[in-house]
């Protein structure tokens, strides 16, 4: 981690540098002090920088007094090439999924523990949704988010299943009972939730994959949400499929993704 260093005479931007570079999957949300120790910067320093990043956007401050990456970061971040790519690639697959079935359509992908996500579109149902671009949710509680811990290394795996917070009532948080289901994603390639992330909302969501050359890689997650009472998500479960898989070859023939 950049930023531990006290070494005298660091410039400003060193200093705010240092504290951004605080923030990691394994600490998203940080206090005053925590910060101050991870970044080597003095706590009334911190401070300072604290509130002045925080009325940029760059940081979120908590009703608790934590912090957490801003959305101003996030919108810079989408100006990156392979975040763009993904974005721009995806948009019309997006949208013709979004005509089929008339629900809320999104894509994600994995920073850390969470799910994080890059586009959506809303649907003409008035389902609960908890996601918004930029936003992150836990991966073991949503749809997309289980099919990318699914996809993850097993020391991520591992993180996730080892305190996974309730988020609902109807959350899955036994580490047994995850692992299962995630064993049952990776064999039939898709996810299910109701009303695990909140109340009147279910998701399904299956993965996008780029081929390479050892085999098939987990780029992101393609999801709808829909209201719990709905039947016919199996029957949804190809047409997901049809748009990702579509997604995937784009990709593909993209530079960065060979």
């Amino acid at each position: 981690m950049a930023g531990h260093s006290g070494t005298p005479g660091r410039s400003v931007t060193s200093r705010a540098l240092g504290i951004l570079d605080a923030f990691d999957s394994a600490a998203p949300r940080l206090s005053l002090s925590e910060i101050a120790e991870r970044s080597g910067t003095p706590l009334a320093t911190a401070h300072r920088l604290l509130g002045e990043l925080a009325d940029w956007g760059a940081l979120i401050r908590r009703p608790d007094g934590r912090y957490e990456i801003g959305r101003k970061l996030w919108d810079l971040g989408l100006l990156a090439p392979v975040q763009m790519e993904l974005r721009q690639v995806a948009a019309p697959f997006l949208q013709d999924l979004h005509t089929t079935i008339r629900d809320t359509v999104h894509l994600a992908v994995r920073e850390g523990l969470q799910a994080l996500y890059v586009e959506r579109i809303s649907g003409r149902e008035s389902v609960p949704i908890v996601s918004q671009v930029g936003s992150r949710l836990p991966l073991h509680a949503t749809g997309v988010g289980k099919v990318l811990l699914a996809a993850a290394p097993p020391e991520v795996v591992e993180l996730a299943l080892r305190s996974p917070a309730r988020q609902t009532r109807h959350t899955l948080v036994e580490p047994g009972r995850l692992r299962r289901e995630l064993t049952e994603v990776r064999r039939r390639q898709y996810a299910r939730t109701s009303e695990e992330m909140s109340a009147g909302a279910a998701s399904l969501a299956v993965p996008v994959q780029v081929e390479r050359r050892g085999g098939p890689v987990v780029v992101a997650a393609l999801g709808i949400v829909v209201p719990p009472h709905r039947r016919d998500l199996p029957r949804l479960v190809p047409v997901l499929q049809v748009a990702a898989r579509g997604i995937g070859r784009e990709l593909a023939r993209a530079h960065d993704f060979h």
